[in-house]
């Protein structure tokens, strides 16, 4: 499932509400720093020049689409919740990120100023203080934490960079001091023969530690919900993942469950 438009929607997101989303990746494929076995777009596939639309062409698109929906059904843009970047892989590897956020927060001004600028990330570009800088000019930072132990991250979203580890993942995250939206997908299945859980004791307690050192305003949990790439993976019914977020909420957190 490839996004082939800059700007499309609005379409209504089960997280999110009624979003505009923007496709700032290849058109054509998926590039990211992921490799995940739930990835709704496939498996990543070799690429030797990667053509990703420029910020001017991003920047028309969005004015075009804003300026439609002003225009049109929308009543002061009033029906547009969130511009959400996704799409077909990891928006942050976009090398003008930041002048691209710039320029959507100013026509979001001009055109619809009650809509909130999204973004959601694998959180392996957090590294770049471009990006970091980017992502805190956004109202909503969705970053993705699948897995709190080394091994289960691994095989769950396969990256490209075989020494990225978990601690290095949450120490980028901490320095948004918990203002962002921590994300997780929880599945079980297998990959190569390799069990996949995130669900268990000892994978949540990892988590739940995870948590509670990045304390994020909001966490986000949900399950696959589209064709996965990997054939072996199976939903978790909705009366687990409540169980995996009561202990959260009873500490106060904001847990969103999609399930």
């Amino acid at each position: 499932m490839l996004f082939d438009q800059i700007a499309y929607g609005p379409i209504h997101s089960r997280r999110l509400g009624t979003s505009l989303g923007m496709e700032i990746m290849p058109l054509e494929h998926k590039l990211c720093t992921f490799n995940c076995v739930y990835c709704e777009c496939g498996w990543n596939e070799p690429i030797n020049h990667p053509v990703l639309p420029t910020r001017e062409e991003i920047k028309a698109a969005l004015e075009t689409k804003l300026r439609q929906m002003v225009n049109g059904t929308c009543e002061n843009g009033k029906c547009l919740d969130v511009i959400t970047f996704s799409g077909n892989g990891e928006p942050t590897l976009h090398p003008d990120f930041l002048g691209i956020i710039e320029d959507t927060c100013a026509l979001r001004d001009q055109y619809c100023p009650s809509a909130k600028v999204s973004v959601l990330s694998n959180s392996t570009q957090l590294g770049r203080p471009d990006v970091v800088q980017a992502l805190k000019l956004c109202d909503n930072r969705i970053l993705k934490l699948d897995a709190a132990t080394d091994t289960m991250m691994r095989r769950i979203d396969l990256p490209l960079n075989p020494n990225l580890t978990v601690q290095t993942l949450i120490q980028w995250l901490d320095q948004f001091n918990g203002d962002f939206t921590l994300q997780t997908c929880f599945l079980r299945g297998e990959h190569n023969g390799e069990p996949i859980d995130n669900t268990t004791p000892a994978e949540l307690a990892a988590w739940y530690n995870a948590v509670g050192i990045l304390h994020p305003k909001q966490i986000m949990i949900y399950v696959i919900d589209r064709k996965t790439p990997e054939k072996h993976l199976s939903k978790i019914p909705r009366e687990e993942m409540e169980a995996i977020a009561a202990p959260l909420i009873a500490k106060g957190y904001d847990v969103i469950i999609s399930a």
